[in-house]
């Protein structure tokens, strides 16, 4: 990872912080999108101490917003001779239904508008520093659940665990779509599953969500365990040439059958064009 430069969203704790601190120890410089400026300002001083003298950078976006997202998309994109791995991991689930100023039901917009967005504004860069990787964070919690497309952003009846396993299965299929988008032009898009982990991850979610993952979170796996996969997807040069794929500790399995549908990813791609152009 020497030389190279990794873009990361929800990088600031947890997974996302453990796989920028790794990356930067193999060499990679990091530019971390954060929407905290202490939490960030303190994940600069960790990749300094980690990996010095790389020029390791910030910006701040509130990525719940298309506007924001598209702002600091093109903000990077402008500023970056290179961008060798795009990280979309930024993400959050929410006991009740809220929604954004654009009108976007909050865990659509964050944990699937902000890839799609942060990847459109970034695609022309990755293209021309090729060989490039996007690495996104799914979940198991896919499995089980189909997108309605009369109702993504859940206005018909709400369900926190729906709707965050909803946005997952979104994150597959954006996945898939962005691999066949991007054939040929030597970017690979993957996603992976990293486990149950022990992170802020349902902290500003609220009601009974919040206080079961308190309860429960004892029982995660590490933010570090749940990082390697991600490590691997953005480094290893055993998965180079694969693209489209969903990993689950570091091995390409098959997602449901909801996640391996191909014209639902092409549907769900046109609808978030849709919402990225109103």
């Amino acid at each position: 990872m020497k030389g190279k430069t990794v873009v990361a969203t929800g990088a600031t704790s947890g997974i996302g912080e453990e796989a920028a601190l790794a990356l930067a120890g193999m060499g990679a410089r990091i530019v971390l999108v954060a929407r905290d400026q202490t939490r960030a300002e303190a994940t600069l001083a960790r990749l300094a101490r980690v990996a010095p003298k790389l020029g390791h950078a910030v910006r701040l976006a509130d990525l719940s917003s298309m506007a924001e997202t598209r702002r600091v998309g093109a903000l990077i994109a402008k500023a970056e001779p290179r961008i060798d791995v795009l990280i979309n991991n930024a993400g959050a689930m929410f006991a009740g239904r809220r929604v954004t100023a654009e009108g976007l039901e909050m865990t659509f917009a964050l944990n699937h508008m902000a890839y799609f967005l942060m990847t459109a504004a970034l695609a022309e860069r990755l293209a021309a520093s090729s060989p490039a990787r996007i690495v996104s964070t799914a979940s198991g919690a896919h499995h089980g659940m189909t997108l309605d497309f009369s109702d993504l952003q859940g206005a018909k009846g709400y369900n926190g665990w729906r709707a965050y396993g909803r946005s997952k299965l979104a994150n597959i299929l954006f996945t898939r779509e962005a691999a066949r988008r991007l054939a040929g032009a030597g970017v690979t898009a993957n996603c992976f599953h990293p486990g149950v982990v022990a992170t802020r991850f349902g902290s500003p979610s609220g009601g009974w969500t919040s206080r079961l993952l308190r309860l429960v979170r004892p029982f995660f796996v590490t933010p570090r365990e749940g990082a390697d996969t991600l490590v691997h997807l953005a480094s290893s040069p055993e998965v180079a040439n694969v693209s489209g794929a969903y990993f689950v500790k570091r091995r390409p399995v098959e997602p449901s059958g909801a996640a391996r549908d191909d014209q639902a990813a092409k549907t769900l791609w046109v609808a978030s064009e849709r919402l990225a152009a109103s």
